[in-house]
């Protein structure tokens, strides 16, 4: 407390002295004169004050963050993941394509591309390398000491090598890479390093050989491994970056450019399943994904998303056309839902700095699910007294969509927007009935030509993240 007096009526003396604006010490004999550096140095000496960074802003919470997110992520899925790959197995029964065996090095052939044509990034391209190798490194150690641990059987049989995926691994790794080295020059090059990243750990879900808790753990050790590598070879080369100076002073283009990742509510306008007599109200369901769009003035751009969007469906009583219930007995119908993606151009108008319009008009592609139809009875002797009737089998349909948002910018990278969307899908769909409903022959080729042709249109109102680039 002496200490802290000294200095509050030393720092008040000084003050006064300065607003007087009569400084001039005279002594007897040689006495220098001071100043307000000197005495701070004086009462420094003896007593320090240091401010405490929060919890949540220190350096390496902020970067174990993510990888905490999806390491978590793989925990709470592990007990659903035959639920999630039945979800797979209902869109996309039989995909196979291996662009993921060469997608998860792109983002690390882009920064090699990238540093051979001149352009500048955060280190000079042996550092680069050398802080890659280092990461890479680290990466194979961890995912190898898990895999022939754990001993996990893929969900295609074929290794007990499942978990973690040593590809999402490598691509979230490479993409890591391609965030530190630009991120800083223009983050399209982050977005599209972990879009790419992203896209090879949905192939290996969809080429059915990994379990989605295997993708998830396998991008926190492919970011964890960056971070890891950057830090060690950081502290070996005393500082951040090479060129790290001059990079945080490049700024992007003023053009609205952005990435968003959305979640919404969506109501159906037509009964989905009006045509084949298996619903009668308006479904109420949900959408979620990814959407995007390049802009190439303040106005125009074209706009691309990839959406998922799934509708329960009403179970249905079962009567003859008399109206007499069938007994106790219902229909129940596996959820409607729809993968969805789409391009077109968009409009942008910005009232000011921080209030944005956007308007769009885009086409593309829908594939519906596959499901099954069950009846429900108390007397019927099979698991939760359900047994399946029929599957239906949607063929892939053209969809159109049209859409307006509203975006607050909490500061010019990141906004969160309102969006309302308009959606509509002319579906036809084919239902096969098991072998127990076909009395013979003719009565089963005829149940199994049956097609029904569903008109679906549902408004999403939802929000958007959207970070801007």
């Amino acid at each position: 407390m002496k200490k802290l007096a000294l200095a509050s009526g030393i720092l008040l003396h000084l003050y006064c002295i300065k607003a007087q604006d009569t400084i001039q010490i005279k002594t007897q004999d040689t006495i220098p004169a001071r100043n307000l550096k000197q005495d701070l140095a004086i009462i420094n000496s003896g007593y320090s004050i240091q401010e405490k960074t929060p919890f949540f802003k220190k350096q390496w919470v902020k970067k174990s963050i993510a990888p905490a997110i999806l390491f978590t992520a793989a925990a709470a899925t592990w007990g659903e993941k035959e639920n999630i790959r039945e979800v797979r197995n209902r869109y996309l029964p039989n995909f196979k394509v291996k662009y993921d065996d060469y997608l998860q090095y792109a983002p690390a052939a882009a920064v090699y591309g990238l540093k051979l044509a001149g352009v500048k990034g955060r280190n000079n391209l042996g550092r680069a390398t050398l802080s890659y190798g280092t990461s890479l490194a680290i990466m194979a150690i961890l995912v190898n000491s898990i895999k022939y641990t754990a001993k996990v059987e893929r969900p295609d049989g074929s290794k007990n090598n499942s978990f973690p995926s040593g590809h999402a691994a490598m691509a979230f790794t490479n993409a890591s890479f391609l965030h530190k080295e630009y991120g800083m020059v223009n983050p399209a090059y982050s977005i599209a390093g972990y879009g790419s990243a992203t896209l090879t750990g949905l192939g290996r879900n969809l080429n059915n050989r990994h379990w989605v808790p295997d993708i998830l753990a396998g991008a926190g050790i492919g970011i964890i491994s960056t971070e890891l590598g950057y830090f060690f070879i950081d502290k070996i080369y005393k500082n951040k970056g090479d060129n790290l100076s001059l990079l945080s002073r490049i700024q992007g283009n003023d053009y609205p450019s952005f990435l968003a990742l959305k979640m919404g509510t969506a109501l159906g306008t037509t009964n989905f399943l009006k045509e084949s007599e298996l619903d009668d109200k308006k479904q109420i369901g949900f959408e979620g994904g990814l959407e995007g769009a390049y802009f190439f003035s303040k106005k125009w751009g074209v706009g691309a998303d990839v959406s998922f969007s799934s509708f329960p469906i009403k179970s249905q009583r079962i009567t003859f056309d008399d109206d007499q219930n069938f007994g106790d007995h219902e229909l129940k119908t596996q959820s409607l839902g729809f993968l969805s993606a789409g391009i077109g151009p968009y409009f942008s108008h910005e009232f000011s700095d921080k209030w944005q319009l956007m308007l769009k008009a885009t086409g593309g592609y829908a594939a519906t699910a596959s499901g099954k139809v069950f009846v429900k009875g108390s007397d019927i002797d099979a698991p939760n007294h359900e047994l399946q009737i029929a599957r239906y089998k949607p063929k892939p349909a053209f969809r159109w969509n049209t859409g307006a948002s509203m975006t607050y910018k909490f500061n010019p990278g990141l906004g969160l927007t309102f969006y309302t969307d308009y959606n509509q899908i002319n579906s036809t769909i084919r239902y096969y009935f098991s072998d127990e409903i076909k009395d013979g022959d003719e009565l089963g080729q005829e149940l199994n030509n049956m097609i029904a042709k569903e008109k679906i249109s549902y408004i999403t109102l939802g929000l958007r993240l959207t970070a801007y680039f």
